[in-house]
């Protein structure tokens, strides 16, 4: 009896085993056959297999999902109507289920995203409010913030918010905090890729020599510019949405209103500075309130500089100077130090205080190497200075090359800045000395040594 039973169990494990093998033989062959049409870009023809597989299996392969949204997307595009509508719901259907098969390989927030995009793109077809889709991106924010990154996502939620606000449906402190709070994730992710880039870029500020790249190297310097890109755009966009939405008159009544609230919010305190800081409301008194207290709570280097500026609006420039360095001393972050030494590099500039601005610009650069921006500034310094840092015309038109100099160097460290890098250099060297006016001068090749707080040495072209 017991050696029947146990053939019958192995006549059925068999039996099992055989179908379980025709069956993923099947899948992997309607697999092959849609994977084959996507490569070639035909998603119609792969429309009807991959939508077997997804029925029969979802949880047989990954690229049932990631090559869903191609066929969906090319779906959607050719499609209106009803059709279209269908396709779109079979969209936020498939994210919804790629979540529940394959948790362990999809980020959560990116994924919650890409749903809350799409209701975005298509609200009027899909007949969903800016309260809807707000929602819908709150979910994906607040559920994986780490992995809501799409550049194009970000801004759009903040988008829906400055609607969702003109509408009188959300409070302009709602407003404010949703700014500095996905103002603050763009600069963590900003912070992420710059770091990655300067693995890739001269930490000399004095070299002139182009970095030579591998081409993977290349294809990753290519990759994290754009990304830059892309979140540096998100920054204007925000900047110009906020707007006079967010100017002193409506601020500092505001900020006033709520102070005796969050007086010890280390994080509300912060951003209350900031956004003074940044919309030019640093002259009320509310801000010297905010700093100190902020300075009370939670001294650190952000408190630092705002005492520095508050010292520098007194007069009392050693005060201010010690403040400032007070701040780099304390940030032990290179990318956080960089910000505070070219913030403090722009307020020496903005009084004229060119030799030390272009100190902290390099110090910062020494942080953060491709901060080309900084070489901007200083290159901007050097041809505001030709006119008085020369002896005579021919070498005060010389500062122009040094001008021209410090603007390639923008380029070279920050691929976002070639373009602008390039028009600098085309208008710095427009007005040094030409070929002729070298000639005339018989100065080709000689070394100039430039006065002033410039105290640099610039080589005249060889004829």
């Amino acid at each position: 009896m017991k050696t029947k039973i146990t053939i019958l169990v192995a006549m059925l494990f068999l039996s099992v085993s055989f179908v379980t093998a025709q069956g993923q033989e099947e899948d992997m062959t309607t697999l092959s056959i849609f994977d084959q049409y996507c490569k070639s870009k035909n998603y119609d023809a792969a429309f009807e297999p991959w939508q077997e597989l997804r029925n029969r299996n979802p949880k047989f392969s990954l690229a049932i999902f990631t090559h869903g949204e191609d066929i969906l997307e090319h779906k959607i595009e050719k499609t209106s109507g009803t059709e279209q509508v269908g396709h779109i719901n079979d969209m936020l259907k498939m994210y919804d289920e790629r979540l529940l098969n394959f948790a362990s390989k999809s980020k959560k927030g990116d994924i919650l995203s890409k749903k809350a995009q799409l209701m975005y793109e298509y609200k009027q077809e899909l007949g969903k409010s800016d309260t809807d889709v707000y929602n819908a991106f709150d979910k994906a924010y607040t559920t994986d913030v780490k992995t809501f990154t799409n550049p194009k996502a970000l801004y759009t939620y903040y988008k829906v918010m400055v609607a969702l606000y003109d509408a009188g449906q959300k409070p302009a402190e709602a407003l404010f905090t949703k700014y500095d709070e996905i103002t603050e994730k763009v600069e963590s992710e900003v912070k992420n890729y710059t770091q990655r880039l300067n693995k890739y870029v001269p930490s000399d500020t004095e070299s002139d020599v182009e970095p030579q790249l591998s081409k993977k190297d290349a294809q990753r310097v290519r990759s994290y510019s754009t990304f830059l890109r892309a979140y540096d755009q998100i920054s204007s966009g925000m900047d110009k949405d906020l707007g006079d939405r967010a100017n002193c008159t409506n601020l500092v009544p505001l900020y006033e209103k709520n102070y005796e609230g969050n007086k010890n919010d280390a994080v509300w305190l912060q951003r209350a500075m900031n956004r003074l800081y940044t919309k030019e409301c640093n002259d009320d008194p509310l801000f010297v309130k905010i700093v100190e207290q902020k300075n009370k709570v939670q001294p650190d280097a952000n408190t630092a500089f705002y005492l520095g500026i508050l010292k520098d609006k007194a007069g009392d420039d050693d005060a201010a100077l010690a403040y400032y360095n007070q701040a780099v001393d304390l940030e032990t972050d290179s990318y956080e130090k960089a910000r505070i030494l070219y913030r403090i590099a722009k307020n020496f500039k903005d009084k004229g205080s060119f030799g030390s601005a272009r100190s902290y610009y390099y110090k910062a650069l020494a942080q953060n190497p491709s901060m080309g921006s900084a070489y901007l500034q200083v290159s901007a310094m050097y041809a505001t200075s030709a006119n008085s840092c020369g002896a005579d015309n021919f070498s005060k038109r010389a500062v122009f090359w040094l001008a021209a100099q410090e603007a390639a160097k923008a380029g070279r460290v920050d691929p976002n800045l070639k373009s602008m890098s390039s028009r600098s250099i085309a208008n710095y060297s427009a007005k040094a000395p030409s070929k002729s006016d070298i000639f005339t001068a018989g100065r080709s090749g000689e070394v100039i040594k430039i006065g002033c707080w410039i105290g640099r040495s610039v080589k005249v072209p060889s004829l």
